[in-house]
């Protein structure tokens, strides 16, 4: 079974990734240094598991990155560190940067001097498309649509990085793209839309999803950025880790690749239809709005299209089923 080093493998995505994986019977490495919330508590869950180990490390500083590569000798890295929010970005540029930009070219220098030349899963988003203000769009009573583009985005949407944050993971986002052309490294990028599910910790700035039923469930305020019309498609995380072992297992016709990755049109929300959701399930919420957020998409829905027809994935998950499995597990 493969070798398979997660960096950032604490996180959310990180901890199902690993769980996953391991089931499979793989041994991980997850290298993580445990600066976001949550992330000792997924630890400790993952301690335990055979065939599990870790290192405490920050992607930004390279010899660390360079010792878990050399040490652990990994088959396929999903590269899944990086620093999440956009409104961080805004107030410390620099810290986004060395986490997404710099963090990443460490990633890709480690495993490229392997003499193995591992398989590297990145980690993107939506946001390398920018705002999508060209985009026509029409208004309805609870949610913005668009005539032109029902499927979703594809990949051949032009690259428009917006905020730090979108310039650092895009600069990411196409260094693994080209470290497969210059080096012959295997990498795939997947620009993922909202990924939801059990265990995730939302907070205002990221994780709306999973923020809106937190703060209903610990009587806390919410602020809307915009109208609430806005709209995300909503992918479950099992769902997501599942591509991911699917590429592991055989990345033959998807090597050097990059995919949209997300619900779909059949799993997209508006803000103010999940709030409606929330409070038909028994959880109201004490909302405020306030203006847009700079960048800010009024819809992204992902075309799945590309890496469904390449690799045979797509989500299996609908927000029916997913919705209620994320918020019974969630914690006050």
């Amino acid at each position: 079974m493969p070798k398979i080093l997660i960096t950032g493998g604490c996180g959310f995505i990180g901890v199902h990734a690993c769980q996953r994986f391991l089931a499979e019977g793989s041994q991980v490495l997850a290298v993580d240094d445990l600066s976001r919330p949550g992330s000792e508590r997924n630890l400790a869950a993952l301690e335990s598991e055979p065939g599990f180990e870790f290192v405490k490390a920050d992607v930004s500083t390279r010899a660390p990155v360079e010792s878990a590569f050399e040490d652990f000798q990994p088959d396929a890295v999903v590269h899944l560190a990086a620093q999440v929010a956009v409104t961080t970005s805004v107030v410390d540029p620099r810290a986004d940067f060395e986490t997404n930009a710099l963090g990443t070219l460490n990633v890709l220098e480690a495993a490229r001097a392997l003499p193995g030349k591992p398989l590297v899963i990145y980690a993107s988003t939506n946001k390398v498309y920018g705002s999508l203000s060209g985009l026509a769009v029409s208004e309805d009573p609870l949610r913005y649509s668009w005539p032109d583009n029902a499927s979703g985005i594809d990949e051949n949407q032009p690259l428009d990085f917006y905020s730090p944050y979108g310039c650092s993971k895009g600069s990411a986002d196409q260094y693994c793209r080209d470290y497969s052309r210059i080096y012959g490294l295997p990498t795939v990028v997947l620009r993922q839309s909202c990924i939801y599910g059990p265990r995730q910790s939302g907070h205002e700035d990221q994780g709306w999803v999973a923020w809106f039923a937190l703060a209903s469930l610990g009587n806390r305020p919410v602020t809307i950025f915009g109208d609430g019309k806005q709209v995300r498609d909503l992918l479950y995380v099992e769902d997501l880790t599942g591509l991911y072992w699917r590429l592991i297992s055989d990345h033959r016709q998807a090597a050097g690749s990059i995919f949209n990755v997300g619900g779909g049109p059949g799993n997209s929300l508006s803000l103010l239809e999940y709030v409606d959701y929330l409070a038909k399930s028994g959880l109201e919420l004490d909302l405020t709005f306030s203006d847009p957020r700079p960048g800010d998409q009024l819809i992204f829905i992902s075309d799945n299209s590309l890496v469904e027809n390449t690799t045979g994935w797509k989500p299996s998950t609908p927000i029916e089923v997913g919705l209620p499995e994320m918020i019974g597990t969630l914690e006050r």
